[in-house]
């Protein structure tokens, strides 16, 4: 019994081998084992090379746990129902009976001890620290492979056809999404290990690929804009009344823009005692864009025209709103400056919001833990949300239900959604 004994431990200890070794390789993240590869571990270029050939992996993994298994049942029958038979005997009058249920102790001891030491405990050590434990397997494990090499070329030539045959992938998929990011990056912030800011802008600087320049811009009737003949004291009340950094430069309306003048210019102008009028060296090229550019292109032309300011147009070369650098830095990180009273969400109570129009659909969702909108890609704010789903211009009153909400327009000036109030509804509605 003492060298049976011996046998199953040494085959208990095979056995969690090849449990914590398919346990850590599974969840072992890629892009952590490519970093310590990149700096130079040779046990991490194993683990990625097992990685990338699961079908060999796999099936060393089956030979070893179904070989294991095999014999640890055939040993433990063997070893100990003797024992346990010798035990039982005094208390049962049929040798019969005794040897049977020697048997089933016998088969319970094994396959109890076998549950806890070789499958449970081992892939539970390997499913918190898997990358650890993979760097420590790799090795054996790439010998294993060698040494059982004709084995699994056989099985696993017949295991790739079977999987063909399915249309199922030879390979687990390795592309990192942008969803995976969000996720890692809410699964830290639940954890305390990123703050909910960094959270926060991390969902943010994923967006700026999917918001289009409506998202963020200065609306069409929302730009100051300076007519290259406007007078003088016109000027000076329109800098007074709307201090910015950059004005558009058009003649005679908005559509015919001949640039931009910035507004350090004009004040040079004005503290020199000079004329304030726009001539022609004040007034500087303007970048156009269209309006179906997303936030991260508008980015990228930003860079390459060293701009910080642009217009943005639509299919019929009408302009449609104005959008700078600062929108877009405002739309990573959030402006903090925003006094409450101008924010776009602003919360009444614990189940109503007022809401501006313009407000882009992605802040909706964020802010109210919404479900996505319904067609979102046909718009771009919660006012053409309404517009969409009411399929008419939206006046006072009229509302729509999402995501156990009721969005209803309280505002609307020169058929623009201004305001609108939005109420949880109650479970039964």
């Amino acid at each position: 019994m003492f060298e049976s004994t011996l046998i199953i431990l040494l085959l208990i200890a095979a056995s969690a081998f090849f449990a914590t070794s398919e346990i850590a390789l599974a969840a072992a993240r890629r892009i952590k084992l490519e970093q310590l590869a990149g700096n130079g571990d040779a046990r991490a270029r194993q683990a990625l090379s097992l990685q990338s050939q699961p079908g060999h992996f796999f099936t060393t993994i089956q030979i070893g746990l179904n070989a294991v298994a095999i014999l640890a049942g055939i040993l433990g029958e063997g070893a100990y129902a003797p024992y346990f038979t010798t035990l039982l005997t005094p208390h049962f009058a049929s040798l019969d009976t005794a040897g049977t249920l020697a048997t089933v102790f016998s088969f319970l001891l094994v396959t109890s001890v076998f549950i806890l030491f070789a499958d449970l405990v081992p892939k539970r050590i390997a499913i918190v620290a898997p990358e650890r434990i993979a760097l420590r397997i790799a090795g054996p494990m790439t010998l294993c492979i060698r040494i059982l090499s004709p084995l699994i070329w056989a099985f696993n030539g017949i295991a790739s056809r079977i999987l063909s045959a399915l249309g199922l992938p030879q390979k687990r998929p390795d592309d990192v999404t942008a969803e995976d990011i969000v996720a890692l990056a809410q699964a830290g912030a639940d954890a305390g290990v990123v703050a909910e800011q960094e959270q926060q802008m991390i969902e943010n600087v994923l967006e700026l690929d999917t918001r289009t320049a409506p998202s963020s811009m200065t609306p069409r009737d929302g730009i100051v804009w300076l007519d290259v003949d406007e007078e003088e004291a016109s000027l000076r009340a329109k800098l007074a009344t709307h201090p910015h950094s950059k004005y558009p430069v058009c003649r005679d309306e908005i559509d015919q823009p001949l640039g931009y003048v910035d507004a350090k210019d004009l004040l040079s102008r004005i503290i020199a005692g000079q004329p304030l009028a726009l001539d022609t060296p004040l007034v500087n090229p303007a970048l156009i864009l269209p309006d179906t550019l997303t936030l991260s292109e508008i980015l990228g032309h930003f860079r390459a025209s060293r701009e910080d300011f642009a217009l943005i147009i639509n299919e019929y070369a009408l302009i449609v709103g104005l959008i700078t650098l600062n929108d877009l830095t405002s739309t990573l990180v959030g402006d903090p400056l925003i006094d409450s009273d101008e924010a776009q969400i602003v919360r009444r109570d614990a189940d109503s919001w007022l809401i501006d129009g313009l407000t882009p659909i992605g802040d909706v969702e964020t802010e109210l833990d919404l479900p996505p909108f319904p067609d979102d890609s046909q718009y771009e704010t919660v006012a053409g949300f309404m517009m969409y789903m009411l399929r008419k211009l939206p006046k006072r009153t009229d509302s729509v239900v999402h995501g156990g909400l009721k969005f209803e327009v309280i505002d609307v000036d020169r058929n623009r959604i201004d305001q609108l109030l939005v109420t949880r509804l109650p479970p039964t509605a």
